[in-house]
Parts: structure tokens; C-alpha cells; sequence
């Protein structure tokens, strides 16, 4: 089960990538990337202060009887950063190397990522540490449920709305509405479909959402190639994770002609220079879990893959993916990060150095919760909106944002992350100036 990033993880990588627990500490360097935003606009230190840590991190260990009859402990997390400028919104991940500094820096991430897109959102994350490719659907239904009734009023549609993410998808979503909307009182059990969002269509789900973060991400490398006046037809493309993100970036890219030279994920790379049909990897995926294998390309390393000739990179797996020795090794024009944090500011650092355009995550890979908001607006006001409404939104936002943040670079001739960072903290701290701290 996958929706943002590689699909099917699993704990042993093929021609692996270090560990989360040995890739550094996430929240940390989370903090650096803020740290020079804030320091670009001269923040507040009071709103600074309360912007360094979540307001809640709540941690639950619950029991689940396996499809075997015996018990197993899981250990949940739902970290709630900050809620200034509205509900706390995030995804919920199954991951087994999920850990409270992982959510504490993506919850941050998403209070930003909100902000920027002035969407009425605060930030949010959270997850379970389990490896869903070890769990039948039935055991994975018991989690979901068991969790969500462990978790109870700290979720809510106008309180905190949780989302699918790494190893979770639409059914999850389901479950945990279902769960939920049987805890509330009955009158109200209709009212609350809002609860999470990226649910299927048929249980108050939005069209749109399944490619929104895909179509978020090709909506910034096209407007990039019009500011670059760079042809995208013919362009080739490495992708790093195959799961929601990186499937649906392969498919709208190569439907503008780009092509898709490189995939990888947590079972290994393969590459064709004369490009890979996204569709039939999909399906391969589908089948087998991992792109490895997949008769339409040969099997690289994953050196190899950042090695390949190529215009743009799209990491769309896991965060800090993106070391310097990769950074070194790449050969494109631009980053554009589908995945949350991939990069490690060493690389990044690099990577400018030497002209290469990185595009953030907080801009380019917020289609999704662009959309979520959409889906629950809809929720709300018991409407379902069209396929071609939600996508022409989508679009009108994604762009918007893009010259907002291109305009903000130029103007204080910054990168395009603090750039994104300090739009962002300049609409949170003018909220915290007028509202103040009760009492």
C-alpha cells in the first residue's frame, strides 16, 4: 500500500540508501531549512519560539489481535504542530522505521506548506511504526481501526484531518473514516465524512485527489520550462519512488512528450534511454511491488541511476534521499521534489552551486493537500465537484504559487526554498501579530 512516495516499502533495500535512523535527524535539519528563512524576514523571536516545537505529540501503543489469534503491540504517533490558520492537516504513514522526529519535522513541513499556498490549514503528521508488506488486509484493517479509536478526539474534521501518505491509500482513509464516524454520536455520523481526506470517491472522496500531487508537481517543472524557455518534449526524466507521486508525474509527463529514462525504488533501479513506458511499469508495480524486474528496462545501481543523462530529476521516494555524493553524480537541470525532504542542505548547497534549479517540496508537492482541502470543502457543504473544477482549481493555485515564490527569489535574490519558507512565516507571524496569545 502506497499513495506518497515508493510503493510498497520494505525493511531490506535493494542497493540501499542508509537507513532513516542513520540519515540524520530529520527534524533537525528541518530546523536549519526554516532557521535561514527566518533569519531572511528577521521573525519575531516570540514566534519563533512557539514555531520550534509541535503543540502536540501524542504517541499510543495499542494492541491487535493478528489474523493468527495473538496479540501484537503497535506504537502510533499523531505529532499537531501548529494550528494558527486552521484545522492541523496531515498524512498518516505506515512506515517501519516511523519515529517521533520524522513526524515532528514533517507535521512543521506541512504548517509551511499550508501557509504558502494560503490554504486554512495548520500542520499536522502521523502514522504507525509497521511495515504494511508483512500485514494481510484484515490485519492492516484492525490497525487502522484500532489506531484510529486510540487516537479519538484528537482527530476531528475541525480539529485535526489526517491523510493518506507513505503505505497508506484510499481504503485506509475509509477505515478510519468509518471508525471514527461510529465513535461520534449517531446524529452526527454524516457530518463528519471530513474527518480525513483522500478517501475514495464512493465514501465522500474528491476526483482529482489520486493525481492531484502528481499533477502538482508537472504543473511547476512546466511553468519552470516556460521560464527557462526549455522544450519539455523530448526531455528525459529520472524518478526516484514509484508509488502515487512518481506514477502519476511519469504518466503527465510523458503525455508532454518528456521522457522517462531512470526509475528506482526500495527494490532497485532500472534505466532505457529510449524511455519507459510509465503505464506498463505501473502495472509491473502493481503486480511484483517494485519497478526491479520489469522486462522494458535493465537493471542499474542505484550510483548509476543519479549517474544517468538526464534533464530533470524527480525524487519522489522517501526524505534524505538526496546526499552530496548523489548531488554530485547528477548530471540535470533541475530538482523537483515530489517526495517531503529529500534533500540534505549539503546537497542543495551543491546543487545551486553548480546552477542547478531545485524546486522545493512545500511549493511543488502540495497538489495534495490543495486537493484535500478541496475535498473537504465538499464534504462540508455535501457537494461533489467535477473532475475538470477540481483540476482547473488545482492548476489556478499551483501557478499562482509558483510566481509568488519566483517573485519573492528575485526580489530578495534568495533560493526558491527560503524563498517559499519566508512567504510562508511572514503569513503566520502577521496572524500571531494581530491575534496575539491568550490570555
Amino acid at each position: 500500500m502506497s499513495t506518497d512516495a515508493s510503493a510498497k516499502a520494505s525493511p531490506k533495500q535493494a542497493d540501499t540508501a542508509p537507513s532513516l535512523k542513520d540519515r540524520g535527524n530529520l527534524f533537525e535539519i528541518a530546523g536549519r531549512q526554516v532557521d535561514k528563512a527566518m533569519k531572511l524576514i528577521n521573525l519575531d523571536d516570540d514566534v519563533a519560539q512557539i514555531l520550534a516545537q509541535p503543540k502536540n505529540e501524542i504517541i499510543t501503543n495499542f494492541p491487535v489481535r493478528m489474523d493468527n489469534g495473538k496479540f501484537q503491540i503497535f506504537k502510533g504517533y499523531r505529532v499537531q504542530h501548529n494550528n494558527i490558520l486552521g484545522p492541523y492537516k496531515g498524512g498518516i504513514r505506515y512506515h517501519h522505521e516511523a519515529n517521533l522526529d520524522e513526524m515532528k519535522a514533517l507535521a512543521s513541513w506541512m504548517t509551511y506548506k499550508s501557509a504558502l499556498h494560503e490554504i486554512p490549514f495548520g500542520g499536522g503528521k502521523g502514522g504507525i511504526k509497521v511495515d504494511p508488506r508483512q500485514h494481510s488486509k484484515t490485519e492492516l484493517e484492525r490497525i487502522t481501526r484500532r489506531f484510529t479509536a486510540a487516537l479519538g478526539s484528537n482527530i476531528g474534521p475541525e480539529f485535526d484531518i489526517p491523510a493518506p501518505d507513505v503505505g497508506t491509500n484510499e481504503q485506509t482513509m475509509v477505515w478510519m473514516m468509518d471508525t471514527y464516524m461510529n465513535i461520534v454520536a449517531q446524529s452526527e455520523r454524516n457530518s463528519v465524512r471530513g474527518v480525513v481526506t483522500g478517501k475514495s470517491v464512493t465514501s465522500g472522496g474528491s476526483y482529482g485527489r489520486r493525481e492531484a500531487t502528481g499533477q502538482g508537481v508537472v504543473h511547476c517543472i512546466t511553468e519552470w520550462a516556460k521560464d527557462k524557455n526549455f522544450n519539455l518534449d523530448g526531455a528525459h526524466v529520472i524518478i526516484q519512488g514509484f508509488g502515487n507521486v512518481g506514477t502519476y508525474t511519469a504518466r503527465l509527463l510523458s503525455q508532454k512528450g518528456a521522457v522517462v529514462v531512470g526509475v528506482g525504488d526500495v527494490g532497485g533501479y532500472i534505466a532505457n534511454p529510449e524511455g519507459i513506458n510509465p503505464h506498463k511499469l505501473s502495472e509491473h508495480v502493481a503486480k511484483t511491488g517494485s519497478v526491479a524486474g520489469y522486462k522494458g528496462a535493465t537493471k542499474v545501481t542505484r550510483e548509476e541511476f543519479f549517474g544517468l543523462e538526464a534533464d530533470i530529476f524527480v525524487p519522489a521516494a522517501l526524505e534524505l534521499e538526496l546526499g552530496l555524493k548523489e548531488a554530485k553524480a547528477l548530471k540535470v537541470k533541475m530538482v523537483v521534489e515530489g517526495a517531503n525532504g529529500p534533500t540534505y542542505p549539503e546537497a542543495e548547497d551543491y546543487l545551486l552551486g553548480k546552477g542547478v534549479d531545485v524546486i522545493p517540496d512545500i511549493l511543488c508537492n502540495s497538489g495534495g493537500v490543495i486537493v484535500s482541502y478541496y475535498e473537504w470543502l465538499q464534504n462540508k457543504r455535501s457537494e461533489q465537484w467535477d473532475t475538470a473544477d477540481v483540476l482547473a482549481r488545482l492548476e489556478k493555485r499551483m501557478k499562482q504559487t509558483y510566481a509568488n515564490v519566483r517573485q519573492y527569489a528575485q526580489a530578495h535574490k534568495t533560493d526558491w526554498r527560503t524563498a517559499s519558507y519566508a512567504i510562508g512565516l511572514e503569513r503566520l507571524q502577521h496572524c500571531y501579530r494581530e491575534r496575539g496569545i491568550f490570555p
